[in-house]
C-alpha cells in the first residue's frame, strides 16, 4: 500500500479548501455510518517535503552527546544500503526517510540536573490551522497504525500525540520488527498503546483520544551505546490485517515481549495483542 502525498506548504485557503473537500467526501460515502471504505493515509516520505515535514530530536539538547539525522533517500533501481542483506540488495529500494546516528549515554559535565540521556526521535510537525480550526488525524474508525520500515533490529517505540488534555503525554507502543535489514510493513492496534508521561506509564490509564491525533513518529530510547538505524517509507491507518507481513510472528512477539517502558513501581510493561 503507497500512501498518496500529503498536500503540503499550501495558503490557509488552499488547506481550508482540502479539508472541505475531505469532510464532504466522508459525508458523502457516509463513512460515519458504513465505516471507512480504504486506508487513511497519514505521513509518507516519498518526496523530500516528507522530511522537512517532520521535528527531529535528541539529547543534545539538553547538553547529551547522542547524535541523529532525518535524512531523505530517493527511490533507486536496486537497493544500495549496507545494512541490507545481500541477497535482498538487487531489489529497487523506494523513496523513504533514514532516521540514523549514534546513541551516547554520557551525561553532560556541567549539567548536574541531567541525570539521564541517551535518546533521538523524531516526529510530523503539528498540521496547519484551516477554517475548520487545526488540523488532526480522526482514526477512530480504524483498527491499526500500519508503517512500511526497514530497521536495525532495536528496540524502538511508535510514540503517538493526541490533544490531550496534558500536553507532555504520548502514547507510545514498542515497534516489533522481525525481519533486520528487510523491508517490513507492521501493523499496531491502536487500542494496545500505552499512555506514557516523560518516559514513565501514566495510571490510570485513559483511552487515546482517537479523533485528535497531532503527530506520530518514532523513538529510540534503549540507552544501548552505538549506532542506529531505521528507514520508513510510509504511515497510514487501515482496517485490514492482511496487510502486515509477519501478522502473526509480531503478536507471537508482543505477547512474550517486554520494552523499555516502566510503571512508578519500576517494573516493566509487557505489550500483548490480545
Amino acid at each position: 500500500m503507497r500512501a498518496t502525498p500529503g498536500l503540503l506548504h499550501k495558503g490557509f485557503f488552499g488547506r481550508s479548501l482540502d479539508e472541505f473537500k475531505r469532510l464532504s467526501n466522508i459525508a458523502l460515502k457516509m463513512e460515519g455510518i458504513k465505516g471507512p471504505s480504504g486506508p487513511l493515509p497519514l505521513h509518507t516520505f516519498e518526496d523530500p517535503s516528507g522530511v522537512t515535514d517532520c521535528k527531529l530530536m535528541c539529547d543534545v539538547d539538553i547538553g547529551g552527546y547522542s547524535k541523529a539525522s532525518l535524512d531523505w533517500v530517493p527511490a533507486a533501481q536496486q537497493d544500495n544500503d549496507p545494512s541490507t542483506k545481500p541477497s535482498l540488495r538487487h531489489m529497487p529500494t523506494p523513496a523513504h526517510a533514514r532516521f540514523h546516528g549514534s546513541i551516547s549515554t554520557a551525561l553532560p559535565p556541567h549539567r548536574p540536573d541531567i541525570q539521564r540521556s541517551g535518546f533521538a526521535a523524531w516526529r510530523t510537525l503539528d498540521r496547519p490551522p484551516t477554517v475548520f480550526g487545526r488540523a488532526v488525524w480522526d482514526i477512530d474508525m480504524y483498527t491499526y497504525l500500519a508503517l512500511r520500515v526497514k530497521s536495525d533490529g532495536r528496540a524502538y517505540f511508535v510514540n503517538v500525540q493526541t490533544e490531550s488534555v496534558v500536553p507532555s503525554d504520548l502514547h507510545q507502543h514498542r515497534l516489533f520488527a522481525r525481519r533486520a535489514g528487510e523491508w517490513e510493513t507492521i501493523l499496531v492496534k491502536w487500542n494496545d498503546f500505552v499512555r506514557t508521561n516523560h518516559g514513565f506509564v501514566v495510571e490510570p490509564q485513559t483511552e487515546m483520544l482517537r479523533q485528535k491525533v497531532k503527530s506520530i513518529g518514532i523513538g529510540l530510547t534503549d540507552r544501548v551505546p552505538g549506532p542506529f538505524e531505521l528507514c520508513i517509507q510510509s504511515m497510514w491507518a487501515t482496517n485490514n490485517p492482511n496487510e502486515a507481513d509477519n501478522h502473526e510472528e509480531v503478536s507471537q512477539a508482543a505477547d512474550a515481549g517486554e520494552g523499555q517502558l516502566k510503571n512508578k513501581a519500576g517494573k516493566n510493561i509487557k505489550w500483548s495483542e490480545d
